[in-house]
């Protein structure tokens, strides 16, 4: 598993821990340094089966600077990988990839009944 995550978030630390307790093993990619592509939102998009506002970092201080709040509704799913893979910080996380599941942010129950 891929476990991508900001070193400094405490729900990244907090979802570490949780997969460290459980004995799963994962690989850590500090998505600050090492932001994930268009090609890889789009395909962990369409796995997830979530819409993809679900993978904005809406409490972000970029998100808030950007004032996307206001400008998503009207941008394309293109524009908004552009700017998606332009900035690791504007990515929801910590993002979980798996073969065949991602799941985005860290919700413990939701965690536990996908990989638990």
């Amino acid at each position: 598993m891929l476990f991508i995550c900001y070193p400094n978030c405490n729900t990244c630390k907090k979802a570490r821990k949780w997969l460290e307790d459980h004995g799963i093993a994962f690989d850590v990619r500090d998505i600050k340094t090492d932001k994930p592509t268009w090609d890889e939102l789009q395909r962990w998009q369409a796995r997830s089966g979530l819409p993809l506002r679900r993978f904005w970092n809406t409490s972000g201080l970029q998100y808030k600077n950007l004032n996307l709040k206001a400008r998503l509704p009207d941008m394309g799913e293109g524009e908004q990988f552009d700017l998606l893979s332009s900035d690791g910080m504007l990515v929801k996380r910590p993002l979980l990839i798996g073969d065949d599941f991602v799941l985005v942010g860290f919700k413990e129950a939701e965690w536990e009944k996908q990989i638990g």
